[in-house]
């Protein structure tokens, strides 16, 4: 009887071990790993000149409309612009005043677009990184520095340097 006893303490030990081990924490610091992907700075490359782009159409369609305005307000203080055409310039001024308003409102969407369009890849790089890392390596948890979302944590690995030799980057 004590050696059956003995026995299932023995498997119940070794069942709680190996439990134990199976539970395996690490952490990364993805805005970390993200600055050190060359990667990202080709994207923000891309990003700053589509920003610029847009900026530069907005600053184009300002300026017409000052102009516009300015023209408009110097004929009515001078006379030289009659009744019947005061109407259509403030009209086309109208008109004017809401493509920009529709512009600046489509400029952001597009620009948040292009924003997922150029970091989805690289993002989607990294987190397959470090998921392969966690799986290769037998990681049950793996958490983000960078969220900032565990305010405390038992000491755990930093795959930071095993996601970087994956990617290639130093």
């Amino acid at each position: 009887m004590k050696i059956y006893s003995l026995i299932i303490i023995f498997f119940l030990c070794i069942a709680t071990t190996d439990q134990a081990q199976a539970l395996k924490f690490g952490h990364i610091n993805s805005a970390d790993l993200l600055q050190a992907m060359p990667e990202v700075k080709s994207a923000d490359s891309v990003l700053q000149a589509y920003q610029k782009a847009l900026q530069d159409q907005n600053d184009a369609m300002l300026a017409e409309y000052d102009k516009k305005v300015s023209d408009y307000q110097k004929g009515t203080a001078n006379g030289t612009i009659t009744d019947a055409t005061k109407d259509v310039i403030e009209e086309d001024i109208k008109s004017l005043a809401d493509r920009i308003q529709q512009f600046q409102s489509s400029a952001q969407d597009k620009l948040a677009n292009k924003k997922e369009e150029v970091y989805g890849p690289i993002l989607k790089k990294a987190e397959d990184a470090i998921k392969q890392v966690a799986k290769d390596n037998n990681y049950s948890y793996v958490f983000d520095d960078s969220a900032g979302g565990v305010i405390y944590a038992q000491p755990s690995d930093d795959i930071m340097p095993l996601v970087k030799k994956k990617l290639g980057v130093q």
